[in-house]
């Protein structure tokens, strides 16, 4: 084959091509000069080197720069937030192993953040994006659209609810700051454990 369809499905073992036409990638393998699908999912061709390789259909989310991912805050200090990467929110896939990521104050939003106990609280969930994938994760959540989206309330824990720039408590009225995300509240935002069996925020 020399044409190479990303749309079509393959099958662990079904021939790629050759090794005169191609580079056998991740998820290939090469038997006597002929290349196959080691997995099942969907061809692709890198034409900067014309290495073939499958793309796995139900593949273990990678953490790459410039992804957005859904954390829960753990714990504030300083100069940064801890937050423990729980969804990529692109293909709303868990990410094995909880790995942790942080968030400079630098980072939180644009311009001066005085302290980010002022823009998190540990539990919230927040929408970030990564900075940096390898050797530790850096998130960011400065731009627009960015930020918390859920948050419970300091005082009785009932899940806080937008007022204007703020949110406030709807059981005990207590007011609250956050860099909140744009779509703050949302269900489809939240991962399965802030939500309810009835998939909306608890």
């Amino acid at each position: 084959m020399s044409a190479v369809d990303p749309s079509r499905l393959v099958l662990p073992g079904e021939l790629l091509g050759t090794a005169e036409e191609f580079v056998p990638g991740r998820g290939t393998y090469e038997d006597s000069g002929r290349i196959f699908a080691a997995l099942l999912g969907h061809p692709n061709l890198d034409p900067a080197d014309r290495a073939i390789r499958v793309d796995a259909l139900n593949a273990i989310p990678r953490l790459a720069e410039n992804d957005t991912v859904l954390g829960r805050v753990d714990e504030i200090k300083s100069a940064m937030a801890i937050v423990t990467i729980l969804v990529a929110a692109d293909t709303g896939r868990g990410v094995p192993g909880a790995p942790e990521g942080t968030i400079h104050i630098s980072k939180a939003k644009e311009g001066y953040t005085e302290a980010l106990a002022d823009e998190f609280a540990p539990g919230d969930i927040v929408l970030a994006q990564i900075l940096q994938s390898r050797p530790t994760i850096k998130l960011t959540t400065a731009p627009a659209g960015l930020g918390v989206v859920a948050a419970r309330c300091q005082l009785c824990h009932a899940l806080l609810g937008q007022r204007g720039r703020d949110l406030e408590c709807p059981r005990c009225g207590h007011r609250e700051h956050r860099k909140t995300a744009s779509g703050y509240g949302q269900a489809a935002l939240a991962p399965a454990g802030a939500r309810g069996g009835d998939g909306r925020p608890q």
